[in-house]
C-alpha cells in the first residue's frame, strides 16, 4: 500500500507543478495584461483533484490518520482554482487580479500542504 500511496503523492506533485508552472510561464504576460490560463493549468488542477481524493481514500484504507480540516480547506481552495481556470480557459486574456488570485491560491495550497502538520 505504501508504494501505491507514494505513486499518488508523486502524481499529486506533478499536478501542482503543472498548475504552478503554467502560472509562472504567464507572469510576463500578466505584467502586460495579456495572460491567459494555459491547458497545463487546467490539467494540473484536475490531476491534483483526482490524486488528492485518491490519497485520502488510500490513507484511510491503510488506517492512517487524515486531517479532515486540512484536506477540506485544500479541497475548497482547489475547487475555486479549478472553477476559475475552467470557466476562463477559452478567453484570450484574463484580468491581472483574477490571474494573480489563481497564482496566490495555488501558492497558499502549497504552503498549507507543507507547513500544516
Amino acid at each position: 500500500m505504501d508504494v501505491l500511496i507514494n505513486v499518488f503523492v508523486a502524481l499529486h506533485i506533478i499536478g501542482i507543478g503543472s498548475l504552478l508552472g503554467g502560472f509562472l510561464t504567464q507572469m510576463k504576460a500578466m505584467g502586460a495584461g495579456t495572460a491567459r490560463f494555459v491547458p497545463a493549468m487546467l490539467h494540473g488542477a484536475l490531476t491534483m483533484l483526482i490524486t488528492g481524493v485518491a490519497l485520502v481514500g488510500l490513507n484511510q484504507a491503510d488506517d492512517q490518520s487524515v486531517n479532515n480540516l486540512k484536506v477540506g480547506i485544500k479541497l475548497a481552495i482547489l475547487v475555486v482554482i479549478l472553477g476559475l481556470v475552467y470557466v476562463k480557459r477559452d478567453e484570450d486574456k484574463v484580468s491581472k487580479a483574477l490571474f494573480g488570485a489563481v497564482g496566490g491560491l495555488t501558492i497558499a495550497n502549497i504552503f498549507i500542504a507543507t507547513l500544516w502538520t
